[in-house]
């Protein structure tokens, strides 16, 4: 159960990743349709609702629209990337939502927050505040193989645990504040919510 801005819905989590522990974009698009497929299939309730958390860095290269909004603006491409798999699926009951462009991207929306969890990282966290200071916004920060928003965070903090640690921080951070900071995510939440 999740209640949220006074909504309350009935949550279950799905993760997309084999017993063989290859990635998403390893697995290929074939069979994140099929998941969706198979799960939009198990629970035909009419007030059932199917949503996606993918990392773009992540997404699938053989996914229906890749080619076509590779070059794109990161905001134009995931929203045709996220048109393109809303397509695909083909069922109203789905709301696809493609994260810019890691889930980490959503933990820059506060970092004066991330010293409570990260101790002893002040000056670290300082110095990465610091390297990310030039971009308009959160969700902008960069994919590149080196400088996604994880490994920059890595590079910084070696011990941060992205499992662990990421799920404490967004909670420090607090879904209000990420709301505001990560447009893309708002939207996506925003959605949801006129769902329920």
């Amino acid at each position: 159960m999740c209640s949220e801005a006074g909504h309350e819905l009935d949550t279950s989590v799905c993760h997309c990743r084999g017993p063989d522990r290859r990635s998403l974009r390893q697995r290929g698009n074939g069979r994140l349709k099929k998941d969706l497929e198979r799960w939009l299939k198990q629970d035909q309730g009419s007030d059932a609702r199917f949503t996606t958390m993918i990392d773009l860095y992540a997404y699938p290269k053989d996914a229906p629209g890749y080619r076509d909004w590779l070059s794109s603006e990161p905001y134009r491409r995931v929203a045709g990337l996220e048109r393109a798999l809303e397509s695909d699926i083909a069922s109203q009951r789905f709301v696809p939502y493609i994260q810019l462009h890691e889930f980490e991207t959503l933990l820059y929306a506060d970092m004066s927050r991330w010293s409570t969890l990260l101790l002893d990282s002040s000056r670290e966290i300082q110095q990465l505040a610091d390297s990310v200071s030039g971009f308009s916004n959160v969700e902008l920060i960069d994919d590149g193989e080196t400088t996604a928003p994880s490994k920059r965070i890595l590079g910084a903090i070696p011990r941060y645990d992205k499992v662990a640690s990421g799920a404490l921080l967004a909670l420090e951070i607090g879904l209000p504040t990420i709301r505001e900071k990560c447009a893309h995510f708002n939207e996506w939440l925003s959605r949801l919510e006129r769902l329920a």
